[in-house]
């Protein structure tokens, strides 16, 4: 997928400070030193040490916790290892919200790994969104190459105030540059962190095709080597404003031409879905010679149906080794 004219500019910038790259703290810290438990009770379980929780789902409840402080902007990232078996209808997600503060003007960043039927791979999708932009749509969805059931993946989201990048066991799958066309879409305000495990089984698994099936229960995603490298929203503004320039100046919030590499490479690869190119559920044509979307290109809209799917990137089955196979 092509990047977009609007964010050349902010990324030639960061590229001209990288020479002097701030040195981040991207150390796993303790869950109750960052977190708290938000919901499930007895169905999140910490380890003895207090670097690994359990976050289960049940026939009863699901589970899930939440930062003790809401940031300006940040690294936040998780291992995550999740269940195996049947998991349709199953959603695990690690992301940034402010949801409780701004509920109909809120911002999100979403991770959501999607579970599936017996055979055949978990899923995980992004999502953006700002100042209550939901009905816009941005959402992507990939297939995970490699088998998240049999050892934890790192999962991170960068989150600057000029680009959103995502990552998968270090790589960036996913970069969103901020730009005047997006307006408020971008997320700007405070947001929490949460991982949480719940029923999905209205939409997670072929479009609610496939539900959660109980008899399988609990599914239980374990959680390890927790990094919240952020301002807290309590701090003093310039504080956090010098701590913004260190974060874009950083390794992880400066786009390479290897990492761009590795960018288009995975996304080539392994996407499924881009809301991008969903003329069906979203208004994704040309308005005054620019996409609805303008963190999108326009370059790969033939590879894509009319509701958003790929014709090049499809799910055939499990490969030997537990990640998936691309015919």
């Amino acid at each position: 997928m092509a990047i977009s004219s609007c964010g050349l500019l902010p990324v030639i910038v960061l590229m001209s400070w990288a020479a002097a790259a701030a040195a981040v703290d991207v150390l796993p810290v303790p869950f109750d030193v960052a977190y708290s438990s938000l919901f499930g009770g007895d169905n999140l379980v910490r380890s003895s040490d207090g670097r690994t929780v359990q976050l289960k789902l049940d026939r009863y409840t699901g589970s899930g916790f939440v930062s003790k402080s809401a940031y300006h902007h940040g690294f936040f990232s998780a291992s995550i290892k999740l269940p195996d078996d049947y998991t349709a209808g199953v959603v695990v997600a690690f992301y940034l919200s402010n949801g409780d503060v701004f509920p109909a003007k809120h911002d999100e960043l979403d991770i959501e790994l999607l579970g599936n039927r017996r055979g055949h791979g978990w899923r995980v999708q992004t999502n953006m969104y700002g100042n209550g932009s939901t009905s816009r749509g941005r959402e992507e969805r990939y297939l995970l190459p490699f088998d998240p059931t049999a050892a934890p993946h790192s999962y991170a989201i960068a989150w600057t105030p000029a680009a959103v990048i995502f990552y998968i066991d270090d790589v960036p799958i996913r970069e969103v540059v901020r730009c005047a066309a997006m307006r408020g879409d971008f997320p700007a305000k405070p947001m929490s962190v949460y991982a949480t495990i719940w029923d999905g089984s209205a939409w997670a698994t072929d479009g609610g095709r496939y539900k959660v099936d109980y008899a399988y229960a609990p599914f239980t995603a374990e959680l390890s080597s927790l990094v919240v490298t952020g301002c807290a929203a309590d701090r003093p503004s310039l504080e956090c404003a010098a701590a913004a320039v260190d974060l874009m100046t950083s390794e992880v919030a400066v786009m390479t031409p290897a990492m761009r590499d590795a960018m288009q490479r995975f996304r080539s690869r392994y996407m499924t879905y881009s809301a991008c190119y969903d003329r069906v559920r979203y208004n994704c044509t040309d308005t005054g010679g620019g996409l609805m979307f303008p963190e999108c290109g326009d370059s790969d809209r033939e590879s894509f149906h009319v509701w958003g799917e790929s014709k090049r990137t499809s799910y055939n089955y499990a490969a030997a080794d537990g990640g998936v196979r691309i015919d």
